[in-house]
């Protein structure tokens, strides 16, 4: 997709016969440059943040995307959802327990290991309340998230449902607003 700034210098260029690196410095064409750059990088990070507030939801249908090939796309039973939450909620542990012995005694925790130990205590407040996934109880619902390949807007399609600890199991609404 073509950018404003592209596309403001293309016609700019068009209507000089081709020259654009001659314009004076307060010039409505420079000004129009100006302008149709800043543009751009606004977008570019607003487009920067989204996708960063996006991620966790994506990286956590991959997990369990992942995890329902390895049972051949098949419905999972509650006992099965659950382990697999526990092993994406435990699945920092390793790296948390690397720099935690990597640490000095009476050092300060690194900000990578304080990081960690919030990412796995909001997973496990979540486990308590109830975990969202695509739901995977039903063959139809697994079958369409074996077919997932990437893309946000497949993701809104997949019914969703929240998962406690407890066993409990609620339907709940796509998680647009991000997770954690």
């Amino acid at each position: 997709m073509p950018s404003s700034l592209e596309k403001t210098r293309k016609h700019i260029a068009k209507k000089r016969n081709g020259e654009v690196n001659a314009l004076h410095a307060k010039s409505r064409d420079s000004l129009r440059l100006h302008k149709a750059g800043v543009r751009d990088q606004r977008l570019e990070k607003l487009a920067a943040a989204r996708s960063k507030k996006e991620q966790p939801i994506v990286d956590r249908v991959n997990f369990f995307q992942e995890s329902l090939a390895e049972k051949d796309n098949q419905s999972l039973d509650i006992e099965t959802i659950q382990s697999f939450i526990k092993r994406f909620i435990h699945q920092y542990d390793e790296e948390y327990d690397g720099l935690k012995k990597a640490r000095r005694p009476g050092r300060p925790a690194t900000a990578r290991e304080d990081l960690l130990k919030l990412k796995i205590a909001a997973l496990e407040k979540e486990y308590q309340t109830g975990f969202v996934i695509p739901n995977v109880m039903s063959a139809e619902h697994a079958k369409n998230l074996g077919k997932w390949e990437g893309s946000w807007a497949y993701l809104t399609t997949l019914p969703w449902i929240r998962v406690s600890s407890s066993g409990q199991v609620r339907s709940a609404e796509f998680p647009s607003k991000g997770i954690n």
